[in-house]
């Protein structure tokens, strides 16, 4: 039997209709914390919020993460196809990276379209002393390796965002009709070490009307 896209999409949207419209870093980050997520020290801590809450409060009708790799990317659950949890602030406009360029067309033709949760909002950012990064760094402990060698480098470090304001929730089916119009992001990119890095799907959120499936207005 084909799979119904509009059916699963019915069960999620239940369950994501309690996600709550206002996170507060501090907030978010320390319940990570408490509740043993790995990602609570991330900077991005509102995609790492989303992914957490779905952990939570998914996980009796949808695997996470998907139990199948497609190479070495294994998507963020599986509800009858893979799925995928992105959060994005209206301000940066209208495009989002996905996810590996690759791994999403073969699943696609393995099932013949993913599912993308999206929350949207506004985002406010930390102020000119930086002290929402301070109270996280402090959070932390001790600077990384990877941090260590940012400042040893010179690297500015980005403003970090303090809270979002959900606006909306979009479940996106990605089909290959809509794969063929995005672009890829990291393009003829390169890692530090030389080896170029895979691309991702760019995703064009003034072109997704016809796979947008539901919409969950705050």
């Amino acid at each position: 039997m084909a799979i119904n896209f509009h059916t699963v999409t019915h069960q999620i949207c239940k369950v994501l209709k309690k996600f709550p419209k206002n996170l507060d870093g501090k907030t978010c980050i320390l319940e990570m914390k408490k509740n043993n997520s790995n990602k609570w020290r991330q900077m991005e801590w509102i995609g790492f919020y989303l992914e957490y809450w779905c952990n939570e409060n998914l996980k009796k009708i949808m695997q996470m993460p998907c139990p199948k790799k497609y190479g070495r990317v294994s998507f963020d659950g599986y509800l009858d196809f893979p799925w995928d949890f992105k959060c994005h602030v209206i301000e940066a406009g209208d495009k989002i990276i996905v996810n590996d360029s690759e791994a999403i067309s073969n699943a696609v033709k393995e099932h013949g379209f993913i599912g993308i949760i999206l929350v949207i909002g506004n985002a406010t950012y930390d102020n000119v002393g930086q002290e929402f990064k301070k109270w996280h760094d402090k959070l932390k402990g001790d600077r990384t390796e990877f941090v260590i060698k940012r400042i040893n480098r010179g690297a500015i470090s980005r403003k970090r965002k303090i809270s979002l304001s959900v606006s909306k929730i979009l479940f996106i089916k990605i089909d290959q009709n809509l794969l063929s119009e995005c672009d890829a992001f990291q393009k003829n990119f390169r890692n530090a070490n030389g080896m170029p890095r895979r691309n991702k799907v760019l995703l064009d959120l003034s072109k997704i009307q016809n796979n947008t499936e539901y919409i969950i207005e705050y």
